[in-house]
């Protein structure tokens, strides 16, 4: 109870920051031994606003910003796994989602720690017109990639009939640079296509989108696609190995105590 009366005398302010894996480990392990009191929840993606709230407002904690919470975390693809104490107010909206709906007292940071620590196979399949890069990773190590480049015009500003016949053969110069990235992919990615436990595409939106459409292989692996897309500029070799980390990186929004009175 005394967690309760501290919250209603003071205001808290949020901050979302990116965590990598190594970094959030780091925050659980210094959670795990703080005193005082303190509640976990675990929310696994598709539960609606109420059914998050329900949860949040059986703890002696964020009864003001129950709100919030719920509705971040119902919208968020993976779940969200809420740490809340007198020592520390955290929401993690971690890379992949949480198997149970679990709640518990304590900072119970081993299911999160648990899933962090996975050795997932990931494909990561990053395309831009002219560039790709196909990957698969167990873990954050990388065991079979393949990158390479297309030539394809860029766009022509002229008007006229010239123009026409400029786009239609640029039209077929896409056309052919997905089909060779499509099967790159394929080469990739086939022999491990039992395994592979989650797709991320990376990129920009609309060229992804196409792509994904005029490749038929990769409508097997449409059920283990990320909703995420990872931000992509130049894909390489290089590109492909940072990216992994972007995929296991975690948003957390962390609570601290404001005085609502100013000095």
């Amino acid at each position: 109870m005394a967690g309760r009366s501290r919250l209603a005398e003071n205001m808290l302010v949020s901050e979302r920051r990116k965590h990598r894996k190594r970094s959030l480990l780091r925050l659980l392990d210094s959670l795990e031994s703080l005193p005082g009191w303190a509640v976990s929840s675990y929310f696994p993606p598709g539960l609606s606003i109420s059914e998050i709230e329900k949860t949040i407002d059986m703890f002696a904690g964020p009864v003001e910003i129950a709100g919030e919470v719920s509705e971040t975390v119902s919208n968020s693809p993976t779940g969200g796994v809420l740490l809340w104490g007198e020592q520390g107010r955290y929401l993690v909206l971690p890379p992949f989602p949480p198997e149970d709906r679990v709640s518990s007292s304590g900072f119970d940071v081993e299911p999160l720690r648990s899933l962090l620590l996975r050795d997932l196979t990931i494909a990561l399949v990053l395309v831009r017109l002219g560039a790709y890069a196909v990957g698969v990773f167990r873990g954050e190590e990388l065991v079979s990639s393949k990158v390479g480049t297309g030539h394809i015009h860029s766009r022509h500003k002229k008007g006229g009939s010239s123009q026409r016949r400029f786009e239609r053969g640029r039209e077929k110069q896409i056309e052919y640079f997905f089909e060779r990235v499509c099967t790159r992919t394929r080469d990739r990615l086939a022999q491990y296509l039992g395994e592979i436990e989650h797709v991320f595409y990376g990129g920009e939106r609309h060229t992804v989108r196409e792509f994904r459409r005029q490749c038929r292989f990769v409508t097997a692996l449409d059920d283990r696609v990320s909703a995420r897309l990872l931000n992509v500029r130049e894909p390489r070799q290089a590109t492909l190995e940072a990216a992994i980390e972007e995929v296991w990186a975690s948003q957390v929004i962390e609570w601290r105590e404001e005085d609502s009175i100013a000095s």
